[in-house]
């Protein structure tokens, strides 16, 4: 049985800006545990209880942030959900989870240049309860040296997100896939293909696309410059 508790932080309104949300969220279940900070429906900071200490997940550009005082708050929360946990469970009798299947994407990171290294990114997200096995293939092959799985990621709406990424070198006429198993699923895995052939495909009309929009700016460009110089001269 799982608990996610939502503790919403209010809302912040400025004059002539666009609101913004910050938002708490305490995870806890016989076999999982977690305290993410979320701000505008993204993580910004979690608490890594293995390793005793808080993660800052926001990206580097957007400065040094700090979050003193949060782990202590994380163990806090967590105890209260553990308790709460127990007295449901007593009080529901184990009542069955409710459940959300997840959707799955698989896309590269980079642009496909064949024998050039890449990452492959399976996303698999608005699932619950936040338990996903996810596998791959590369031409029907189990692979798993190469593939990494990232923390579950809490969103607003009680749902979860996660990420798995795999290493790959795009060859020519490899076929890949990702395979997600979850409870909501009852015994059905969802699975998504990925192959390097139809990638290189798609990757020619968007570069001349680009092309001919380059070329067509070019020529716009020229074309008012010979027009403000007959006018001045």
């Amino acid at each position: 049985m799982f608990l996610l508790i939502i503790d919403d932080n209010g809302a912040l309104l400025w004059s002539r800006l666009p609101e913004h949300e910050g938002s708490q969220f305490t995870l806890c279940s016989d076999t999982g545990r977690g305290f993410y900070i979320g701000y505008d429906g993204e993580e910004v900071w979690h608490a890594d209880f293995n390793e005793k200490t808080g993660v800052l997940t926001l990206p580097g550009f957007t400065g040094t942030m700090t979050f003193d005082g949060f782990y202590e708050r994380g163990l806090g929360r967590l105890a209260q959900c553990q308790s709460n946990l127990l007295s449901f469970i007593k009080g529901f009798k184990s009542p069955p989870p409710e459940m959300d299947a997840p959707h799955t994407s698989i896309y590269p990171k980079d642009d496909v240049q064949l024998g050039v290294q890449n990452t492959l990114i399976c996303h698999v997200s608005d699932f619950y309860p936040p338990s996903v096995n996810i596998s791959w293939t590369k031409n029907n092959v189990n692979v798993t040296e190469s593939a990494s799985l990232s923390q579950y990621h809490p969103k607003t709406d009680g749902t979860f997100n996660i990420f798995s990424t795999m290493k790959f070198t795009p060859g020519e006429g490899d076929i890949y896939s990702c395979t997600v198993n979850h409870i909501a699923l009852q015994g059905e895995p969802q699975t998504k293909i990925w192959d390097v052939e139809s990638a290189l495909l798609s990757v020619g009309p968007a570069v001349l696309c680009g092309v001919g929009l380059t070329l067509g700016v070019m020529g716009i460009a020229a074309g008012t410059f010979f027009f403000i110089k007959g006018n001045i001269f």
